[in-house]
């Protein structure tokens, strides 16, 4: 389940919550009484306090307190300050079967960030305290649309060669991607190629920064979930994993994916041995990631290039990962 970031307007003011749905937040906490005029802001869900057991852990039979909420099923909302060692025990409560939601309250940046990386899984939810609304923007931005940092290797191209026509899937996101960034696919969930947005321009084409050109229909995708997704399933609304060349990870909410036949060119690399491959369309706004950031095109990419790849455990059933022994070839 993905975290949810709420604000806590307690009180109530116009000008925290209107910057709260700006941010993007997932929720408003707010008195009952004001829940029509958080409404009346923005489509956006309200909750009160009676949605949560309030806890604030000041000893051990406090944090005792907090867990049997959660092991009953009941959402608990751990009020600032609190600190890490509690935290964790309760986080270990949280993630049984059939408990509540652990929500921390968050009174700056930083605490947001340490209530998301407790035993880096973090809380089910950070409550936003109304002193860190001027921080929203950013809050919202790392605790959502990071996702860490993927491990990516240079890998070895081994051979370039045309295979005819195919269908091939244009993923146009919400999102203007930077230089470097783009997405994660390959014929296999375990060599996985970072192929790069439509960031350039030519004397042809004009830059499509929102646009990755992904691959074929049956090549695997990261989804913002840790999941895989293959490319045709994409559709608008999904939200994708953005990686750029730096290894660092955010989301991308499709627009739209577009499938149409071209001309498409087989592409297999190497990392010490491991072998991977991946079907992109034969064009020159097509690219992937060389080490050094820099985007080369498909067209001019030579045996011999390095390119950037990302390798993970073989085995996927219904894009999650499974601990078997899987031949993708």
């Amino acid at each position: 389940m993905a975290r949810r970031i709420v604000f806590k307007a307690v009180p109530f003011a116009k000008e925290d919550v209107t910057r709260a749905l700006e941010s993007g937040v997932d929720a408003v906490l707010c008195e009952a009484g004001q829940a029509d005029g958080v409404r009346a802001l923005g489509r956006v869900a309200v909750l009160t306090p009676a949605d949560f057991t309030p806890v604030l852990i000041e000893s051990k039979a406090d944090e005792e307190r907090a867990a049997e909420a959660l092991a009953a099923g009941r959402a608990v909302l751990v009020a600032a300050p609190w600190e890490i060692i509690p935290m964790e025990n309760l986080l270990a409560v949280a993630g049984r079967p059939g408990s509540g939601e652990l929500a921390a309250e968050a009174r700056s940046l930083d605490e947001a960030r340490l209530a998301a990386g407790v035993l880096e899984r973090g809380v089910d939810a950070v409550v936003v305290a109304p002193e860190a609304a001027p921080e929203l923007p950013r809050i919202v931005s790392e605790l959502k649309l990071s996702r860490g940092t993927a491990d990516l290797a240079a890998a070895r191209v081994l051979s370039i060669r045309p295979v005819g026509l195919g269908h091939r899937v244009c993923v146009d996101t919400l999102s203007v991607l930077a230089r470097g960034q783009g997405m994660l696919t390959g014929n296999s969930s375990a060599f996985t190629f970072l192929v790069h947005a439509e960031t350039e321009s030519n004397p042809y084409v004009a830059s499509r920064p929102f646009r990755v050109n992904a691959g074929a229909v049956h090549a695997y995708a990261f989804m913002a979930d840790g999941r895989t997704r293959y490319l045709e399933e994409l559709r608008a609304g999904d939200e994708v994993l953005i990686a750029g060349a730096d290894g660092a990870t955010t989301t991308a909410v499709v627009g739209r994916a577009k499938v149409e036949i071209r001309p498409m060119l087989a592409i297999e690399a190497d990392v010490n041995g491991k072998k991977g491959g991946v079907f992109l369309q034969n064009a020159e706004t097509i690219r992937l990631v060389r080490p050094d950031g820099t985007p080369v095109s498909v067209v001019s990419l030579r045996e011999g290039d390095e390119v950037l790849v990302r390798l993970d455990k073989a085995g996927r059933h219904f894009g999650m990962a499974v601990d078997e022994e899987i031949v993708e070839a």
